[in-house]
């Protein structure tokens, strides 16, 4: 009889399974480097997860934009879906080691490189380095808000110049943290103002309303 609900169970989860549509992996192992370990995962609907340990049962998860998801996706179909080397060959120094990772129901295809000349590997390894770059923005910010209010604005400094250098991802995303801080007496004023600045800019650049949803963590 268990053996018969296992079958029911499977064939009725099925069309859920089947129904994932393709995803792209990326992970960089660097030792020496802050983080030393990123993985990324990024699903064609635009849901993103982001961890610094392979363990890591509490990621950062966050919705991207479809135009940014598209040319992800984009750059990942002209190498082939990552069926194909793409290391240089050359002699050059340690650069971390990258993997990405095409899955989508079928066995998946990756590839492993330090360092890549092919421009369209070049391009995909910036997306994804945004990205960590942003996630970590979010993460310091979220660790001084909490436990170093002193820290604040040195934090969203560093990241209205990530904004303005145009290096950072789904900027809506820090709108509830954003909107606390400036709406939060106890943090200094300059604070509360610069928070209040950079939410309104990121609502202009995303169109986002006010009622952000909160980013899972």
């Amino acid at each position: 009889m268990r053996g018969f609900a296992a079958a029911v169970f499977l064939l009725s989860t099925a069309p859920l399974i089947l129904a994932q549509g393709p995803r792209i992996v990326y992970t960089k192992v660097f030792k020496g480097s802050k983080p030393d370990y990123v993985a990324i995962t990024l699903e064609r609907t635009g849901k993103a997860e982001y961890k610094e340990a392979p363990d890591d049962a509490n990621p950062l998860q966050f919705q991207m934009a479809e135009s940014d998801v598209r040319q992800i996706f984009e750059l990942a179909g002209k190498l082939d879906n990552f069926k194909r080397p793409l290391e240089s060959g050359l002699k050059v120094a340690n650069m971390g080691i990258k993997t990405f990772r095409f899955e989508d129901g079928a066995p998946g295809s990756e590839v492993k490189f330090n360092y890549s000349q092919d421009p369209d590997a070049v391009a995909l390894v910036d997306w994804f380095d945004r990205i960590g770059e942003t996630e970590q923005h979010y993460l310091d910010l979220d660790r001084t808000a909490h436990f170093d209010k002193l820290g604040v604005n040195q934090v969203l400094l560093q990241l209205q110049l990530t904004f303005d250098r145009k290096r950072l991802v789904a900027p809506e995303q820090f709108l509830p943290l954003l909107d606390r801080v400036s709406k939060n007496e106890s943090y200094l004023h300059i604070d509360r103002e610069r928070a209040a600045s950079l939410a309104e800019a990121f609502r202009k650049n995303s169109g986002a309303s006010s009622g952000g949803g909160e980013k899972t963590q």
